[in-house]
Protein backbone atom coordinates (compact mmCIF):
# COMPACT_ATOMS: atom_id res chain seq x y z
CA UNK A 1 0.00 0.00 0.00
CA UNK A 2 1.30 3.45 -0.92
CA UNK A 3 2.26 5.44 2.16
CA UNK A 4 0.53 8.80 2.56
CA UNK A 5 3.03 11.62 2.97
CA UNK A 6 2.56 14.00 5.90
CA UNK A 7 1.21 17.51 5.41
CA UNK A 8 4.11 19.97 5.58
CA UNK A 9 2.45 23.27 4.58
CA UNK A 10 -0.79 25.02 5.35
CA UNK A 11 -2.14 27.68 3.00
CA UNK A 12 -4.89 29.81 4.53
CA UNK A 13 -7.13 32.69 3.57
CA UNK A 14 -7.44 35.67 5.93
CA UNK A 15 -10.95 37.10 5.51
CA UNK A 16 -13.57 34.65 6.74
CA UNK A 17 -10.98 32.29 8.23
CA UNK A 18 -8.49 34.08 10.51
CA UNK A 19 -10.30 37.43 10.60
CA UNK A 20 -13.59 38.88 9.50
CA UNK A 21 -13.65 40.18 5.95
CA UNK A 22 -11.78 43.44 5.61
CA UNK A 23 -14.39 45.45 3.71
CA UNK A 24 -17.54 43.38 3.28
CA UNK A 25 -21.03 44.31 2.11
CA UNK A 26 -22.13 44.51 5.74
CA UNK A 27 -19.26 46.89 6.53
CA UNK A 28 -20.17 49.08 3.58
CA UNK A 29 -23.80 49.03 4.68
CA UNK A 30 -22.74 50.27 8.12
CA UNK A 31 -20.55 52.93 6.49
CA UNK A 32 -23.45 54.16 4.37
CA UNK A 33 -25.61 54.53 7.47
CA UNK A 34 -22.93 56.19 9.59
CA UNK A 35 -21.72 58.65 6.94
CA UNK A 36 -25.04 59.28 5.20
CA UNK A 37 -24.05 57.71 1.87
CA UNK A 38 -26.27 56.29 -0.85
CA UNK A 39 -25.70 52.53 -0.43
CA UNK A 40 -26.72 51.60 -3.98
CA UNK A 41 -24.30 54.13 -5.44
CA UNK A 42 -21.57 53.11 -2.99
CA UNK A 43 -21.98 49.44 -3.92
CA UNK A 44 -21.98 50.16 -7.64
CA UNK A 45 -18.78 52.22 -7.47
CA UNK A 46 -17.18 49.70 -5.12
CA UNK A 47 -17.76 46.74 -7.45
CA UNK A 48 -16.39 48.67 -10.42
CA UNK A 49 -13.18 49.53 -8.54
CA UNK A 50 -12.36 47.15 -5.70
CA UNK A 51 -10.79 44.34 -7.75
CA UNK A 52 -8.27 46.84 -9.11
CA UNK A 53 -7.46 47.98 -5.57
CA UNK A 54 -7.01 44.38 -4.40
CA UNK A 55 -4.61 43.75 -7.28
CA UNK A 56 -2.37 46.50 -5.95
CA UNK A 57 -3.03 48.81 -8.90
CA UNK A 58 -4.70 51.53 -6.80
CA UNK A 59 -3.85 52.99 -3.41
CA UNK A 60 -6.56 53.15 -0.77
CA UNK A 61 -6.79 56.92 -1.27
CA UNK A 62 -7.34 56.39 -5.01
CA UNK A 63 -10.02 53.79 -4.28
CA UNK A 64 -11.74 56.21 -1.88
CA UNK A 65 -11.54 59.02 -4.43
CA UNK A 66 -13.50 56.90 -6.88
CA UNK A 67 -15.98 55.36 -4.44
CA UNK A 68 -16.61 57.99 -1.74
CA UNK A 69 -14.76 61.28 -2.25
CA UNK A 70 -15.70 61.94 -5.87
CA UNK A 71 -17.77 64.78 -4.39
CA UNK A 72 -17.46 66.97 -1.31
CA UNK A 73 -18.27 65.22 1.97
CA UNK A 74 -18.97 66.41 5.51
CA UNK A 75 -16.39 63.96 6.87
CA UNK A 76 -12.68 63.48 6.20
CA UNK A 77 -10.72 60.70 4.55
CA UNK A 78 -9.03 60.02 7.87
CA UNK A 79 -12.39 59.46 9.55
CA UNK A 80 -13.54 57.11 6.82
CA UNK A 81 -10.26 55.16 6.79
CA UNK A 82 -10.45 54.76 10.58
CA UNK A 83 -13.94 53.32 10.19
CA UNK A 84 -12.76 50.92 7.47
CA UNK A 85 -9.87 49.63 9.56
CA UNK A 86 -12.11 49.18 12.61
CA UNK A 87 -14.27 46.65 10.74
CA UNK A 88 -11.60 43.93 11.05
CA UNK A 89 -12.06 41.54 13.97
CA UNK A 90 -10.16 38.33 14.77
CA UNK A 91 -11.35 34.75 15.02
CA UNK A 92 -9.17 33.84 18.02
CA UNK A 93 -9.84 30.08 17.90
CA UNK A 94 -8.73 29.82 14.29
CA UNK A 95 -5.62 31.93 14.87
CA UNK A 96 -4.68 29.80 17.87
CA UNK A 97 -5.34 26.59 15.94
CA UNK A 98 -2.97 27.60 13.13
CA UNK A 99 -0.35 28.75 15.65
CA UNK A 100 -0.45 25.42 17.48
CA UNK A 101 -0.38 23.36 14.31
CA UNK A 102 2.69 25.24 13.13
CA UNK A 103 4.41 24.69 16.47
CA UNK A 104 3.55 21.00 16.76
CA UNK A 105 4.15 19.88 13.18
CA UNK A 106 6.71 22.42 11.96
CA UNK A 107 4.38 23.48 9.15
CA UNK A 108 5.11 26.22 6.67
CA UNK A 109 2.22 28.68 6.95
CA UNK A 110 1.30 30.81 3.96
CA UNK A 111 -1.52 33.27 3.52
CA UNK A 112 -3.15 33.22 0.07
CA UNK A 113 -5.57 36.14 0.12
CA UNK A 114 -7.30 38.81 -1.93
CA UNK A 115 -6.72 42.08 -0.06
CA UNK A 116 -5.78 45.68 -0.79
CA UNK A 117 -2.39 46.82 0.46
CA UNK A 118 -3.34 49.26 3.23
CA UNK A 119 -6.06 46.99 4.64
CA UNK A 120 -3.78 43.96 4.36
CA UNK A 121 -0.91 45.71 6.13
CA UNK A 122 -3.21 46.96 8.88
CA UNK A 123 -4.64 43.49 9.45
CA UNK A 124 -1.26 41.76 9.45
CA UNK A 125 0.20 44.21 11.96
CA UNK A 126 -2.84 44.70 14.20
CA UNK A 127 -3.49 40.99 14.67
CA UNK A 128 0.20 39.99 14.55
CA UNK A 129 -0.34 37.52 11.72
CA UNK A 130 3.33 37.79 10.79
CA UNK A 131 4.23 36.22 14.14
CA UNK A 132 3.18 32.81 12.78
CA UNK A 133 2.71 33.20 9.01
CA UNK A 134 5.90 32.53 7.03
CA UNK A 135 4.91 34.41 3.88
CA UNK A 136 1.99 36.36 2.44
CA UNK A 137 0.81 35.76 -1.12
CA UNK A 138 -1.57 38.71 -1.02
CA UNK A 139 -3.18 39.89 -4.24
CA UNK A 140 -1.92 43.43 -3.62
CA UNK A 141 1.69 42.16 -3.56
CA UNK A 142 1.60 39.75 -6.52
CA UNK A 143 -0.84 41.74 -8.72
CA UNK A 144 -3.27 38.95 -9.45
CA UNK A 145 -6.06 37.57 -7.34
CA UNK A 146 -8.13 34.48 -6.76
CA UNK A 147 -9.67 32.83 -8.76
CA UNK A 148 -6.51 33.14 -10.89
CA UNK A 149 -4.69 29.81 -10.53
CA UNK A 150 -1.32 31.57 -10.67
CA UNK A 151 -1.72 32.87 -7.12
CA UNK A 152 -1.72 29.26 -5.90
CA UNK A 153 1.16 28.32 -8.19
CA UNK A 154 3.20 31.18 -6.76
CA UNK A 155 2.46 30.00 -3.21
CA UNK A 156 3.64 26.51 -4.16
CA UNK A 157 6.80 27.86 -5.79
CA UNK A 158 7.69 29.86 -2.69
CA UNK A 159 6.77 27.10 -0.23
CA UNK A 160 8.91 24.56 -2.10
CA UNK A 161 6.98 21.57 -0.84
CA UNK A 162 5.23 18.86 -2.90
CA UNK A 163 1.69 19.83 -3.80
CA UNK A 164 0.41 16.62 -2.19
CA UNK A 165 1.72 17.87 1.18
CA UNK A 166 -0.29 21.12 1.18
CA UNK A 167 -3.70 21.84 2.69
CA UNK A 168 -5.56 25.04 1.76
CA UNK A 169 -8.33 26.55 3.92
CA UNK A 170 -10.81 29.08 2.52
CA UNK A 171 -14.38 30.09 3.28
CA UNK A 172 -15.12 30.35 -0.46
CA UNK A 173 -15.96 26.92 -1.89
CA UNK A 174 -14.96 27.90 -5.43
CA UNK A 175 -11.46 28.90 -4.36
CA UNK A 176 -11.06 25.58 -2.56
CA UNK A 177 -12.15 23.77 -5.74
CA UNK A 178 -9.58 25.67 -7.80
CA UNK A 179 -6.83 24.75 -5.34
CA UNK A 180 -7.94 21.11 -5.52
CA UNK A 181 -7.76 21.18 -9.32
CA UNK A 182 -4.03 21.90 -8.92
CA UNK A 183 -3.57 18.93 -6.58
CA UNK A 184 -3.74 20.89 -3.31
CA UNK A 185 -5.83 19.37 -0.53
CA UNK A 186 -8.69 21.70 0.31
CA UNK A 187 -10.91 22.51 3.27
CA UNK A 188 -14.02 24.63 2.82
CA UNK A 189 -14.12 26.53 6.11
CA UNK A 190 -17.56 27.09 7.62
CA UNK A 191 -16.71 27.04 11.32
CA UNK A 192 -13.89 26.28 13.73
CA UNK A 193 -15.14 22.85 14.85
CA UNK A 194 -15.58 21.36 11.37
CA UNK A 195 -12.28 22.75 10.11
CA UNK A 196 -10.46 21.36 13.13
CA UNK A 197 -11.98 17.94 12.43
CA UNK A 198 -11.04 18.08 8.74
CA UNK A 199 -7.47 19.04 9.63
CA UNK A 200 -7.34 16.10 12.04
CA UNK A 201 -8.33 13.82 9.14
CA UNK A 202 -5.15 15.00 7.40
CA UNK A 203 -3.14 14.02 10.48
CA UNK A 204 -3.01 17.54 11.95
CA UNK A 205 -4.39 17.03 15.44
CA UNK A 206 -4.12 19.27 18.48
CA UNK A 207 -5.07 17.41 21.65
CA UNK A 208 -4.58 20.46 23.88
CA UNK A 209 -7.34 22.36 22.11
CA UNK A 210 -9.72 19.42 22.43
CA UNK A 211 -9.19 19.33 26.21
CA UNK A 212 -9.69 23.07 26.59
CA UNK A 213 -13.14 22.85 25.00
CA UNK A 214 -14.44 20.03 27.22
Amino acid sequence: MKKTLPITALFVDIGGVLLTNGWSHESRKRAAKMFGLNLVELEDRHHLTFDTYEEGKLTLDEYLSRVVFYQKRSFTRAQFRKFMFAQSKPFPEMIELVRRLKSKYGLKIAVVSNEGRELNTHRIQTFKLNSFVDFFISSCFVHFRKPDEDIFRMALDIAQVPVSQVVYIDDRAMFVQIAKSLGIHGIHHTNYKSTRAKLAAFGLKIIELEKKRL
